[in-house]
């Protein structure tokens, strides 16, 4: 039996050891493509895991945006009440003053001009907290993955965050009080030569809007505005040039300064970006189509008025004097810059335009592979 089993074993030696050969390999290869197989699985489970946890770090920080947004409205309304102060003139003009028509004149400015810079810093605001928070916060996403790794130097440490987080104290500053001037200007040059018993409908009013806007965001002549080069006017109002940021202490600047100043650059790059300027300008289309909304609600007739002399009559036609438009537009301010979810700062809030913005923001500052690109 053995013998024969031995013959056989040589008569085919080559055949065996071939199949042996073949079946080891496939063996092997089997071995190989299952650990790849684990490790690609492993690898996308890791991906996954990471991608998961940064959506969930994205939609955190959106959030945050929101409540920064609400939080922040009640003083930026304050500035701008105490700069455009329309309560004192009509107080004024409950004494029945002798210059009753020049405080007239006034208040018809100041309402006008309040309201309509509501709207700009409102919508300047919203936008750039987004900006800002998504910025800071794909840096602070990398820095919590990165933490416990050796050598690793923090992109946004708090101090920095503080540091950077402080510049929008610009918009409720200078950038605020250069916008007012702005907006004055442009009030006085369509509306100031309006008489106060002169009837205006909404749409000469939607008319007088638009004009003023076009004097705000395209200012035709640079000394007026600041303007340089192809940046969008309204840029200066959101975030200081470099000559007023930390280069102007270029004597002692210190790692931490360095580091808030690079982080203002990549944002001043994006404020002036195409995309930003087709944001902010869909937010403020937005908002003033929203201050005309609630201006609607008082050219509706009443019932009584409903039908004269056998007409309907419509918003298209209805009027109001000036001087009665001025008060409802003086109020204006109070649902604009509301710290309770208005449908003027949820419609903003809620914008596609913005969350988009916001999602391709944190995207390009979370993004590992984009950091290394940007610190080249």
């Amino acid at each position: 039996m053995l013998h024969s089993l031995w013959a056989f074993v040589k008569r085919h030696r080559v055949k065996i050891l071939y199949t042996g050969a073949l079946a080891g390999g496939v063996y092997l290869l089997g071995k190989y493509a299952q650990k790849k197989i684990r490790d690609l699985q492993e690898r996308e489970a890791a991906e996954y895991i990471a991608q998961a946890r940064r959506q969930y770090h994205f939609e955190s920080n959106q959030r945050t945006c929101n409540m920064t947004v609400l939080s922040m409205l009640p003083n930026l309304r304050e500035a701008i009440m105490q700069q455009l102060n329309s309560e004192s003139l009509t107080s004024l003009l409950k004494n029945r003053p002798a210059n009753k028509l020049e405080i007239w004149e006034d208040l018809r400015i100041i309402s006008f001009s309040r309201s309509i810079v509501a709207v700009y810093s409102t919508c300047m605001l919203v936008v750039l907290l987004r900006v800002q928070l998504n910025i800071i916060g794909g840096y602070i996403y990398l820095d919590n993955a990165a933490l416990g790794k050796n050598g690793t130097t923090p992109l946004a440490p708090p101090d920095v965050q503080q540091q950077y987080l402080s510049s929008i104290e610009h918009l409720l500053g200078d950038g605020l009080n250069e916008l007012i001037t702005v907006v004055k200007k442009a009030v006085q040059n369509v509306i100031g030569s309006l008489s106060l018993k002169q009837s205006v409908s909404l749409q000469e009013l939607e008319k007088y809007l638009g004009e003023i806007r076009e004097q705000v965001e395209h200012p035709c002549n640079s000394s007026e505005s600041v303007i340089i080069a192809n940046k969008s006017p309204l840029c200066w109002y959101l975030i200081p040039d470099e000559e007023a940021t930390l280069t102007s202490q270029a004597s002692g600047l210190t790692e931490k300064d360095l580091t808030t100043l690079r982080i203002l650059n990549e944002t001043r790059d994006m404020l002036e970006s195409t995309d930003f300027s087709t944001v902010l300008n869909s937010c403020l289309n937005r908002g003033f189509s929203r201050l005309l909304d609630n201006m609607a609600e008082f050219f509706k007739p009443t019932e009584e008025a409903v039908t004269q002399n056998g007409k309907i009559n419509s918003l298209s036609n209805a009027k109001l004097p000036l001087a009665k438009i001025i008060p409802i537009i003086n109020g204006q301010i109070h649902s604009t810059c509301s710290e309770t979810p208005s449908h003027f700062v949820q419609d903003l809030l809620l914008m596609d335009q913005v969350k988009d913005f916001a999602a391709n923001i944190y995207e390009a500052f979370s993004s590992p592979q984009q950091l290394a690109m940007r610190l080249q």
